[in-house]
């Protein structure tokens, strides 16, 4: 095993509710490729065919897809936390992610002193549509059992440490909100045209979003807040999931699939700058590097009103937000840019300075470095 300054590496298990190439999946590689040889990371997937973040690991870091581990999926029962327990052995560090790796949780929480398991950090980044409007009762007296062992939670946004403490009961020690953080130069760097399989045409100008493509996106929301744009606009969805034929459906039924693009999954540093205009049309956010990411760009923001969302833009940029579910009031906001190129450029320059100052990921990646380092009793 590869050591560093401060001893041998650490084993660190990941087990994520989708290994999909998502906001919290591409900030986990992201942290595994600064860290480098320093951590050597075994990485399960409770949708085992959502793997794709595992193409943007770095090739000299140390990442390890087993396919005999216990699935994440299933009944609660004891016979099965004791299967997940029992795969935690031998690992210095066990993260969580989400409710899809709950299960994951209670089994260190029942068994975790039977078989000294190493210690666990849960990450929650916010909800699918089955509780994005509410949350469920049930799952909360869970989630509220099942972390009482945890070293630590780590949350994004301030929404999130507010359900972790007064719905989940964390106390404060146990509790760290950790912003989002990218490679604001990376972002700021000139976008890549060959990055994407389509090309912007001349006199052409884009509405472009990055996300996973499951429902509580309302990704066919934000098709139908595009469709009155002008006809040299297009909009580009980059990203996979279940709600590809929706989307496409949704284009049909509006007439503008001509102007409807889905690249699949880029490289968002890589292309991001090349919109003309970044939206977001989810039901439920936290804190979505997505709008970070764009924002580094210097790229213009309409966006639903959820999560951060508002306390991530400038003031100025907060005006362009619309309710989550009100397609109309989306449509206005890029309506509002796509007509009026000056407040595109003065928007796109505010975020651009924004970004940089508050959302940096060398912040992030102390920050979370810290608290694995705490967690696991030493530096790495």
């Amino acid at each position: 095993m590869s050591e560093g300054p401060a001893g041998p590496a650490p084993r660190i298990l990941h087990q994520h509710s989708t290994f999909a190439a998502g906001g919290k999946e591409v900030r986990a590689v992201r942290l595994m490729n600064a860290w480098g040889a320093r951590a050597h990371h075994t990485i399960v997937s409770a949708e085992p065919q959502a793997m794709a973040a595992a193409a943007l690991v770095d090739a000299g870091v140390a990442a390890h897809y087993p396919q005999d581990f216990p699935s994440l999926k299933g009944t609660p029962g004891p016979a099965r936390l004791a299967r997940l327990a029992r795969a935690m052995q031998g690992f210095d560090l066990v993260c969580t992610y989400n409710w899809g790796a709950m299960d994951a949780v209670m089994a260190h929480r029942v068994y975790g002193g039977v078989w000294n398991l190493p210690p666990l950090v849960h990450h929650e980044d916010g909800f699918n549509e089955d509780e994005a409007e509410s949350l469920s009762r049930k799952r909360n007296l869970y989630r509220r059992a099942a972390l009482r062992r945890a070293a630590a939670l780590i949350v994004p946004s301030t929404g999130l440490e507010t359900i972790a403490r007064d719905v989940w009961r964390q106390p404060d020690e146990r509790l760290l909100r950790i912003p989002n953080g990218i490679d604001t130069a990376a972002f700021a760097a000139p976008p890549d045209p060959a990055a994407l399989p389509i090309r912007k045409g001349e006199g052409e100008f884009w509405v472009g979003t990055l996300a996973g493509l499951r429902a509580v996106k309302r990704l066919p929301d934000l098709v139908a807040a595009f469709a009155p744009l002008p006809p040299e606009w297009h909009l580009v969805i980059c990203g996979e999931g279940p709600e590809r034929p929706a989307i496409l459906a949704a284009a049909e039924a509006h007439g503008i699939a001509a102007r409807v693009h889905l690249p699949g999954n880029v490289d968002p540093a890589r292309v991001v700058g090349l919109f003309d205009i970044f939206a977001l049309s989810s039901a439920s956010e936290q804190f979505p590097l997505s709008v970070v990411e764009a924002m580094a760009a210097g790229v213009p923001v309409a966006a639903t009103d959820v999560g951060d969302i508002r306390a991530i833009l400038t003031e100025q940029g907060g005006v362009l937000l619309a309710p989550p579910g009100n397609v109309g009031a989306l449509s206005g906001a890029l309506l509002v840019l796509a007509g009026n190129p000056d407040l595109r450029a003065a928007l796109g320059a505010a975020n651009a300075a924004r970004a940089r100052e508050h959302f940096d990921f060398a912040v992030m990646q102390a920050a979370y470095e810290n608290a694995y380092a705490r967690a696991l009793g030493r530096a790495f």
